[in-house]
């Protein structure tokens, strides 16, 4: 016991903030690679967000057994941003990560991360994370993860898997995610990278994104419409230069498209 106390007195708290919303087909394995942390010193904040399926009974089973599992049910739904920011009013943690409910993080990944953020005293950094299908099988698409990061990089094309993000409160402070429907870790990446919070990159695949069909990933029209949001009402570009990101955008875009499939057949 004075051991495990000694641990969590030299290792900061880590608030794992994950938003749930029908997601009883994978909300186990997710909760489960948590568990499965090599890590100890962390809380894993679960917001549902009016679930219809079996979400919240899943999550209750594992909260009952498992104090560091705390969820939160909203009232009505309200989307992700606000599911996500309501973990983050909750969270006790100085560091934040961020894991939604079907994707999955390899075992060292908080262990390997928190050393990173406490060696080099980054405020802010992210992983590669491997693609993966929708029932598990996993691609040969790896994401990048470039050493640094800053915004007009992100205007272009944004590398960060918000599943890798880790913030650190202590130099950040309190942060929020705009209220939009998609695309609000992207915006809150630029927001901090606009502040001139650099993103660093940990050259390591420490977590799988799930491909779905109800996912952004999978809607391309969507994901452009939202892309092109971010840029005149967020941002607050204006056509001109909403015009040339979003050129560059489409260009990473198809190149990354045609390099998965290309690796995926051989």
């Amino acid at each position: 016991m004075m051991d495990k106390e000694k641990q969590h007195s030299q290792t900061p708290l880590v608030s794992v903030i994950t938003p749930t919303y029908n997601a009883e087909e994978h909300i186990e394995e997710t909760i489960q690679s948590v568990l499965n942390q090599t890590y100890d010193n962390y809380e894993m904040v679960i917001v549902d967000d009016c679930s219809k399926d079996r979400t919240v009974e899943i999550v209750q089973s594992y909260a009952q057994q498992e104090p560091k599992i705390k969820l939160i049910q909203l009232e009505t739904n309200q989307g992700a941003a606000v599911a996500r920011n309501t973990a983050m009013n909750y969270a006790e943690g100085r560091f934040i990560a961020f894991l939604d409910s079907d994707d999955w993080w390899y075992p060292e990944k908080l262990e390997k991360q928190v050393a990173f953020m406490l060696d080099t005293g980054v405020a802010f950094s992210f992983t590669k994370y491997r693609r993966m299908k929708e029932n598990g099988e996993l691609t040969q698409n790896i994401s990048k993860a470039p050493s640094e990061v800053v915004y007009t990089d992100l205007l272009k094309h944004c590398v960060i898997g918000c599943l890798t993000v880790m913030l650190d409160r202590d130099q950040i402070g309190h942060v929020q995610m705009k209220n939009i429907r998609r695309r609000q870790d992207y915006a809150l990446w630029l927001t901090l990278t606009k502040e001139g919070y650099k993103a660093y990159g940990l050259p390591e695949v420490l977590a799988k994104y799930r491909l779905g069909h109800n996912t952004v990933s999978s809607n391309k029209l969507k994901a452009s419409k939202s892309q092109w949001y971010v840029y005149r009402e967020i941002e607050k570009l204006n056509v001109i230069k909403s015009l040339y990101y979003f050129v560059h955008y489409t260009f990473y875009g198809i190149k990354n498209t045609l390099k998965s499939k290309l690796k995926n057949r051989t």
